[in-house]
């Protein structure tokens, strides 16, 4: 990796071995036509706030330490530094390091523990079979908080010819989990909803169908309640590249530090994101939400990334009798000025895509940025779709969670296809978020009915910690009873180690 990005970021990913279990099948008492599972086939078994973000000599983050229920501890998209323990850029143990080697399995997103109980399991094919209708023109927003900054309209302008360097801004953006958020604690001791999540975790649950590398979500059962969290520094916290080609990105023992690697492309497509969305604003116009932002505090000198967080609450009941609601905490990134005094802002959300390297092994058979986004952006925008589906996907979800007006989405490339320093802008597009989901194919009613499945599985289980995780070779999901104390300490576990090293 160049090391002139400074992306000291950490991973942690030791490979899934499936033991007995029953199967995975999800029954509702009653038989509603809006809810069903088609298939009950049997399958065979098989808060304390953290930092996560890049390496710009500001602090150090927590890494799987003390996290609440999440045992993750919160996540800052900022510049922070990190001492890179667990791997640091080269990956660390296991999944990410390990995507695609020639002649090897992809590893596990976690170690399997042997105090782990596997519980049951699903195929994809069979997730892909649920559905529940939500009425997403009336979910309840329940708080809103920060800032957001107008959409710097110049970027619409931008072609290939016109391409924009981009900026590396001192922005910091919370990407607290969901156990740790203040405004989720104070939800849950309310009993405002059933279950609880981010956008960014419910959208990844609700796409996952069409997942190829490894990930993992803690559920937490506590009190009559279920909160889905994510690890500081695990796969939630990062962008994949191309994950749905069909030669995707490699990385064998003689590459691994490969710029066109998947774990070092991951990392580089994570910086462009994020400074993407916070150049692609004025920071002379802004709204602000009711509220502040709920993860600074006053001694924070920081500046703040353009975000707006709502939360919002969405009706999963079957039926009128049926009392089954989940708070999520959902973001925009910008607002567009109304086009009369009067009249209301729309709300933006603000992604990109990125491109490498159009001849490097990985590409996807992608057509060259520069030279086809003017005349056949049809082409790009297919060859996208093809090979990052999931990642579309999910960006899309997260728009219409947001109740986002619109969504725009940058294509950033690397002004020399050989290094990974120096990115630019050459476009931008805009479309509604209901436009993108039907142009992606997502089917929303059945990513509702996943995490309704999912949900009413762990409150039927005793209280405790569980582990859903795709195998990272299969189109499976597994269910896992963890212990309480899972995924927490391990920064203090690592602090004597050092200390004793120093000495």
């Amino acid at each position: 990796m160049d090391d002139r990005l400074q992306f000291a970021l950490v991973i942690g990913r030791a490979g899934v071995e499936a033991g007995g279990a029953n199967a995975f099948a999800y029954f509702h008492v009653e038989d509603e036509s809006s809810f069903s599972l088609v298939d009950s086939k049997a399958t065979a078994p098989g808060a304390r706030k953290g930092v996560s973000g890049f390496s710009r000599g500001r602090g150090t983050p927590r890494v799987g330490g003390p996290g609440g229920r999440g045992g993750g501890g919160g996540g800052r998209w900022g510049n922070q530094g990190t001492r890179g323990r667990r791997g640091g850029a080269s990956m660390g143990r296991g999944g990410w390091r390990d995507w695609e080697k020639v002649n090897r399995s992809r590893e596990s997103s976690v170690p399997i523990q042997p105090d782990w109980t596997m519980l049951e399991e699903i195929d994809f094919p069979r997730l892909s079979k649920l559905r529940l209708e939500v009425d997403l023109e009336e979910p309840k927003t329940v708080g809103t908080f920060g800032q957001v900054f107008a959409y710097d309209r110049t970027f619409d302008r931008i072609t290939p010819k016109t391409e924009r360097p981009l900026q590396i801004l001192d922005r910091v953006r919370y990407n607290t989990t969901t156990s740790d958020d203040p405004i989720i604690q104070d939800l849950a001791s309310k009993g405002t909803a059933k279950a609880y999540a981010t956008d960014t975790i419910l959208s990844w649950l609700m796409c996952c169908t069409r997942s190829v590398y490894p990930w993992d979500v803690i559920i937490t059962h506590e009190g009559g309640k279920v909160f889905f969290d994510k690890r500081d520094g695990g796969p939630f916290d990062f962008i994949t590249v191309n994950e749905n080609a069909a030669d995707p990105p490699m990385e064998t023992d003689k590459e691994k530090d490969s710029i066109n690697s998947p774990g070092s492309l991951s990392l580089e497509a994570t910086f462009i994101d994020q400074h993407f969305s916070f150049q692609a604003v004025d920071e002379k116009n802004s709204i602000k939400f009711n509220r502040p932002n709920p993860f600074t505090s006053p001694e924070d000198r920081e500046p703040l990334a353009s975000c707006g967080y709502r939360y919002r609450i969405f009706d999963l009941g079957i039926d009128e009798d049926d009392d089954f609601t989940i708070a999520v905490r959902t973001q925009v990134e910008a607002f567009l000025p109304a086009a009369t005094p009067k009249g209301p802002a729309q709300l933006v959300t603000l992604r990109s895509l990125n491109e490498f390297d159009s001849k490097a092994p990985g590409s996807g058979g992608a057509p060259e940025w520069r030279a086809k986004l003017d005349t056949q952006r049809g082409a790009v925008v297919a060859t996208e779709m093809k090979n990052n589906g999931f990642k579309l996907s999910k960006y899309a979800v997260q728009s219409v969670l947001a109740g986002a007006d619109v969504v725009k989405i940058g294509y950033v490339s690397r002004v020399n296809p050989r290094e990974n320093s120096r990115h630019a802008t050459l476009t931008t597009a805009t479309m509604r978020p209901s436009d993108f989901i039907a142009q992606l194919t997502v089917s929303v009613s059945n990513g509702w009915g996943i995490v309704r499945m999912i949900t009413d599985k762990i409150l039927k289980m005793p209280e405790g910690r569980y582990l859903l995780i795709k195998d990272p070779n299969k189109a499976i999901i597994r269910l896992y009873s963890i212990p309480a104390t899972a995924f927490m300490g391990e920064e203090e576990a690592d602090i004597p180690e050092e200390d004793e090293a120093a000495e």
